[in-house]
């Protein structure tokens, strides 16, 4: 397996057009109040919640590739898909506002939150984004992605009778479909590992473990991939939010495999690499349990850092239960990467509220 320098890697990631979307790098530090309680283990968090388009979040890394593209085909609309509070449509509406696109919206109403204009929804309503709602009673996002990009091609076959040139892209920015035909979402989780490399190596803080939530496979496939290529011993653990792991792992090494193709990288993934746990999705996609509002609640009070309810709060929830089993050694450096969606706080009020006060 080959080893690649930095400038190497960051010369590969040139040939493919992009454009300027976040502010890099986002701040990783320490989560000191989290570590007194951590027996030895350092947990540090790199916020990509402060990616600084529309409340932050990861999606905005990946649009700096896929809008790029749009752009490049000559687009003038671009349409995507995902649940009601989904922040992959708020970060793709407020991109495409900035980039001059319109924006359409399909939103899958699959969970038991109000089809109303609250938290990411209300947002996208700001940016003046064409929502359309669909009733569904999918609780994922792999297992309705055909039922999706059909829904998205009427869509698009409707903008192109009005005289627009739609671009359609799948929920994520992470699996090909639609009109994207490369992992450019998963290129930017690449492009991020070499930021995060670059900011650890300066602090000589390394981690041992990235952790992440893991929705539509993109995020985590390119940390892993970027991790391979710097020959780091970095392990990569997703922490699944909306699918069971064996429907979720084919498309996480899907993604995977596609971006070192693309790279034309000369490493090799191995099953163990692909580390998931969906011991942590609760009652389901979206849906709030006591102890993803008790997570929230905690790290809001010790760190003053807000998790979304939908991703990092399992996320943090899946990393502290990781410790208590002693899954992480006692000397070990743990990075979890904040992938943004706190707007998404707004619109579950009400319960994280009935949640908190049901567990006093």
């Amino acid at each position: 397996m080959k080893e690649y320098r930095l400038e190497a890697l960051k010369r590969k990631i040139k040939e493919f057009p992009s454009i300027e979307l976040i502010c890099r790098p986002t701040p990783l530090y320490p989560l000191e109040k989290l570590n007194q309680q951590a027996r030895g283990t350092k947990i540090l968090i790199k916020r990509d919640d402060l990616t600084g388009l529309a409340f932050g979040g990861n999606k905005s890394r990946k649009l700096e590739f896929i809008l790029a593209d749009a752009l490049k085909r000559g687009a003038d609309t671009i349409i995507t898909w995902g649940a009601m509070q989904s922040n992959w449509c708020l970060q793709l509406a407020a991109a495409a506002r900035k980039f001059g696109l319109r924006p359409v919206l399909l939103l899958f109403k699959s969970y038991d939150v109000p089809a109303i204009y609250e938290g990411n929804v209300f947002l996208e309503y700001l940016l003046d984004a064409q929502i359309e709602i669909k009733e569904s009673e999918e609780r994922g996002k792999s297992v309705n992605q055909d039922k999706a990009l059909e829904l998205l091609e009427e869509l698009a076959a409707r903008e192109r009778a009005e005289g627009y040139r739609p671009y359609l892209v799948p929920v994520g920015g992470s699996t090909c479909g639609g009109h994207l035909d490369k992992p450019l979402g998963a290129l930017s989780y690449f492009q991020a590992m070499l930021e995060i490399y670059e900011q650890a190596a300066a602090v000589s803080a390394l981690p041992d473990y990235v952790v992440i939530a893991s929705g539509s496979g993109g995020t985590q496939a390119g940390l892993l991939v970027g991790a391979k290529a710097l020959g780091l011993k970095t392990k990569v653990v997703g922490i699944c939010v909306s699918d069971k792991k064996e429907e979720f792992l084919p498309v996480v090494k899907q993604i995977a495999f596609d971006l070192v193709k693309m790279l034309e990288l000369e490493i090799q993934l191995d099953n163990e690499d692909f580390i998931l746990f969906d011991n942590y999705l609760g009652a389901g996609y979206g849906l709030i349990t006591a102890e993803i509002a008790g997570t929230i609640r905690n790290l809001f009070k010790t760190e003053a850092v807000l998790l979304d309810p939908v991703y990092t709060a399992k996320a943090m929830l899946g990393l502290i239960d990781l410790l208590k089993r002693n899954y992480f050694s006692s000397n070990d450096r743990i990075l979890l990467v904040h992938t943004g969606g706190t707007p998404a706080l707004f619109a579950f009020k009400d319960y994280l509220l009935s949640q908190l006060s049901a567990g006093q």
